[in-house]
């Protein structure tokens, strides 16, 4: 009888059905577009965060560089001698360390024997500016007058010579800044090279912990024509290219990477790193690391990956803040509006159904089977509306996605670093990047979740649950002598 019945209502109350279900259905949609647009926005920090950070890194050690003494400015000197062969090309590299003051490499011992600390791995970043080019040397030649008064000293009664001067020459010389990480090839799952993958030849193996060898960034080795079996030249030594890595996302804030001893030798840095990457034993406890690490080891900066998400800025920031609060706060208040039209409507509905109702009950029906009746129709408005307004969200999702729109991400320095990559990625940073950022940049997208759809089919319950409480407590006031007054 009740499905029956509540069969009928409903066919004969198609439209207002129907307008019930749609104001559910937007709501419930925007609140679905809402969730999957901020997930697919924390899905690009986590992106960021691990292409610039280090994939599996929870927080990085380093050491802010103390500033100059004395008449050391720490700026780059080139010494070059004139030759005498006019054209002649000359070339110098000058390596410096980067990314903060260099640390022990002991200190990575002390670091990963701390409590709640489950490895630890040490890393060198380097800049190498180039200089190449050459000079050409002038020549001196002496100017002649053709006057037939007699010159001046050394002339002669028919013309005469004056002071020589030195026509042409000069220097022409390119200069060429890249960035380059030693690595730990004992650990290479945690480090900068952790968040790359080789597309072309291999990586580096244990037995090549201090070999002349090299793995290019794809940006860098295109740039360069380089391929691998090819060689290189850092400072004079040649580096054979044995691999080509492309980052998981993003672009490659390092150029070179070489063996951590070999970037040693070239930064005159022996036994001393610049960044060290930590992995927790519990993710839940990285503040609880990061003040023991402060504590026992001082005078060193420990950086978090949720401090360096602080520096994240950039349109793929400023969609995120807005999706979290303008487009939340949008989401409850056109949901509540859409319940509230809905409970109106379901009672303005119940109001112009006085006789009906009125007449059930002085056939002997109770109010408690009347108002099952108004909520079994309010909630079925309600799951029509979840249905749909699942269809909607989903599919605003599915466009979202596929237009895929691109966002970018600035990482700036938390300070502790001092390098151009901050201390999150040890300061390795491309040379275009300069004073202080990394940008990345990211496709947007919308991923549905399965807790997202769930979220949505309780806002319809809940929906009609509450549009039917509310016609339901209408229409269980109603008496048999309302109706006998409406058909007179």
């Amino acid at each position: 009888m009740f499905g029956i019945y509540l069969k009928r209502e409903l066919s004969r109350r198609k439209k207002a059905a129907l307008v019930i279900a749609l104001g559910l259905a937007l709501g419930i949609a925007l609140v679905i577009t809402v969730n999957s647009v901020s997930a697919g926005m924390q899905q690009a920090q986590d992106k960021v965060l691990k292409s610039l950070y280090g994939l599996g890194t929870d927080m990085t050690v380093t050491k802010a560089r103390a500033a100059p003494t004395g008449n050391s400015s720490g700026r780059p000197k080139f010494d070059f001698d004139a030759k005498a062969d006019s054209g002649k090309s000359q070339s110098s590299d000058r390596v410096t360390t980067q990314g903060g003051q260099s640390l022990k490499s002991s200190l990575v011992t002390r670091v990963a024997a701390q409590k709640g600390v489950a490895s630890a791995v040490g890393a060198l970043s380097l800049n190498v500016t180039k200089v190449d080019g050459s000079f050409t040397q002038g020549k001196a030649k002496s100017s002649t007058s053709g006057s037939g008064q007699q010159g001046g000293p050394g002339g002669g009664q028919n013309g005469g010579t004056g002071t020589p001067q030195v026509q042409g020459g000069g220097a022409s010389f390119d200069v060429n800044s890249y960035s380059v990480a030693g690595v730990d090839v004992t650990r290479q799952d945690l480090g900068p090279l952790a968040t790359s993958k080789i597309t072309t030849g291999t990586t580096f193996t244990s037995a090549q912990s201090d070999a002349k060898v090299a793995v290019l960034a794809t940006a860098y080795a295109k740039e360069n024509k380089y391929t691998v079996g090819k060689t290189f030249k850092i400072s004079g030594t040649p580096y054979k290219i044995i691999g080509i890595a492309a980052p998981d996302s993003g672009e490659s804030t390092t150029d070179v990477y070489l063996p951590l001893k070999q970037a040693q030798t070239l930064g005159d840095a022996k036994n001393k790193v610049t960044t060290i990457y930590v992995k927790a034993t519990d993710s839940k406890q990285i503040d609880t690391v990061k003040a023991a690490v402060q504590k026992n080891i001082s005078g060193t900066t420990v950086t978090t990956s949720a401090d360096l998400a602080d520096t994240v800025s950039g349109s793929l920031s400023t969609a995120s803040n807005l999706a979290t609060s303008v487009g939340t706060w949008l989401s409850i208040a056109v949901l509540v509006a859409a319940f509230l039209v809905a409970a109106l409507l379901t009672s303005s509905a119940v109001s112009r159904r006085v006789r009906e109702f009125g007449t059930l009950k002085a056939l002997g029906w109770p109010s408690r089977r009347v108002t099952r009746q108004v909520v079994g129709e309010s909630m079925v408005n309600g799951l029509l509306g979840g249905a749909l307004g699942i269809a909607l969200g989903v599919g605003a999702a599915a466009v979202v996605t596929a237009i895929s729109p691109k966002l970018t991400a600035q990482l700036g320095s938390t300070g502790g670093g001092g390098g151009t990559g901050g201390p999150g990625v040890g300061g390795p940073g491309r040379q275009a990047a300069s004073a202080a950022r990394n940008t990345v940049d990211i496709a947007l997208s919308a991923p549905v979740s399965v807790t997202t759809i769930a979220l949505a089919a309780g806002l319809a319950i809940a929906g009609g649950l509450i549009a039917g409480a509310m016609g339901g407590w209408r229409a269980s006031r109603m008496r048999p002598a309302d109706a006998l007054r409406s058909v007179a």
